[in-house]
């Protein structure tokens, strides 16, 4: 296992950063009158995940970062719920709403596991 030395270090992180450039992609898709509407609310909630990530890092205190990480699930779980959404009202492939969604989960799951270690720290 590789040793981390910086936020970017972070396989989370990493898959998170991936997921915006997803996101950006497939909200160019939606129709010109999203730009405003839920697009941006999916690209905001998306950008939010690996910010807090890499901002939590930064704090160098387990609580704080374990909080951060906390907001980037919330982000998480909003961007699943805008994607699901948006596949309600405009008709998205199924193959890129798994692919997202798939995304999504295993970055939660990252997520928790990373906030139990830091949370089994401060017992």
């Amino acid at each position: 296992m590789n040793k981390i030395n910086d936020y970017k270090d972070l396989l989370v992180w990493q898959k998170a950063m991936n997921l915006v450039v997803d996101v950006y992609k497939t909200t160019k898709m939606l129709p010109k009158e999203e730009a405003y509407g839920l697009s941006d609310q999916m690209r905001r909630a998306a950008v939010s995940i690996p910010s807090n990530i890499a901002e939590g890092y930064g704090r160098q205190t387990p609580k704080s970062y374990a909080q951060f990480l906390t907001i980037a699930r919330g982000s998480a779980y909003e961007l699943e719920t805008q994607i699901l959404l948006c596949q309600k009202i405009h008709p998205l492939s199924s193959e890129i709403v798994e692919s997202l969604t798939a995304t999504i989960s295993e970055i939660k799951k990252m997520l928790t596991s990373i906030i139990n270690k830091l949370h089994q720290q401060l017992s």
